[in-house]
């Protein structure tokens, strides 16, 4: 009895993937996740409101939107024909992270606060897709772009200040 659920259970989360396969897709999310920790780590130290977890759980997201997007769009439904558009994917996981975005930006007096870190965390929406979609290379050049623009610009910007 146990080796019968057990069988099921193992085809069940093995042979429902018809386009991206089980191990690619672990893979794809892992990277959504490292890339994503990269950004919310510096976000993190700096004490800011989303911060390391909140960067990983965007981007895991918006990866497993893409892939399970690719999946929906293999299954077969019958005679009806059926419209993907990856497009209104990405809108759609884009719209979702710019609300989460946009809720941690406040005014405090004449200041703005919290927009870099409401904008990484609409990039890491981004990397996610990209690691979704398999674009792996392409989330790493972003990732490592917008380490350097995070940390290097930091400290242009406290000389800047200070010689104001």
């Amino acid at each position: 009895m146990f080796d019968i659920v057990f069988e099921e259970m193992t085809r069940e989360l093995t042979s429902t993937f018809s386009v991206v396969p089980a191990p690619v897709a672990f893979v794809r999310l892992l990277a959504a996740s490292l890339l994503a920790a990269l950004i919310g780590a510096e976000r993190e130290m700096l004490g800011k409101p989303a911060g390391l977890k909140t960067h990983i759980l965007v981007s895991v997201a918006a990866c497993l939107f893409i892939i399970l997007g690719r999946e929906i769009a293999a299954l077969d439904f019958g005679a009806e024909a059926q419209r993907n558009d990856p497009l209104r994917m990405i809108e759609a996981v884009t719209a979702g992270v710019a609300f989460l975005a946009a809720g941690l930006i406040f005014t405090s007096g004449d200041r703005v606060r919290n927009v870099t870190t409401g904008a990484s965390l609409w990039l890491a929406g981004a990397i996610g897709l990209g690691c979704g979609a398999g674009q792996m290379p392409l989330a790493c050049l972003a990732t490592g772009l917008v380490l350097t623009v995070l940390f290097v610009l930091r400290h242009v910007e406290r000389l800047l200040l200070s010689h104001r």
